[in-house]
């Protein structure tokens, strides 16, 4: 049996266009950062969600599949997206692409996650079409490291 679990900080989905006020800058809700976490496996988003959000400081939304990340994009407005390389139908590169094509979401910072590289690979400052990644499986502190870095120089960015 499935149950739907409505979130209170979601929109229901309507027709047509759904956006946010404020897409523009780095914003809150109930004083968190949004992080949304598209990556198939269903597992690792669900363990990555409940220990970013055991900080205190994250929102997370997972996005398991990856024809939905977009749409997930412009509905829920992260401040920071975390996406896997390697997925079914549509791979992070063509997701990365559709959302830089995007005014409101171009800005919006990405930090891929990949098994194709070592943790040593990664630290080496390497760029994956021009967005940091981190290597899998996820440290969570560097995680939340890395996360916490891309939003202020994002912040430090939009407001000088």
């Amino acid at each position: 049996m499935n149950k739907v679990i409505e979130a209170n900080f979601l929109p229901h989905e309507p027709e047509g266009d759904v956006s946010w006020p404020d897409s523009t800058a780095i914003s809150r809700v109930n004083g968190k950062r949004r992080i949304l976490i598209v990556d198939n496996d269903t597992n690792a988003t669900h363990l990555v969600r409940i220990l970013l959000e055991k900080t205190g400081q994250y929102l997370v939304l997972e996005e398991n599949n990856s024809t939905k990340a977009y749409r997930s994009a412009r509905i829920f407005r992260p401040d920071l997206i975390l996406l896997d390389v390697i997925m079914p139908i549509r791979d992070g590169g063509e997701i990365a692409a559709q959302i830089r094509a995007d005014p409101e979401l171009q800005n919006t910072p990405i930090i891929f996650l990949t098994a194709l590289v070592t943790p040593s690979e990664a630290k080496a400052g390497v760029h994956i079409d021009g967005h940091p990644f981190l290597a899998k499986p996820i440290n969570i502190q560097e995680l939340i490291r890395t996360i916490d870095e891309h939003l202020f120089a994002q912040q430090a960015k939009l407001f000088g």
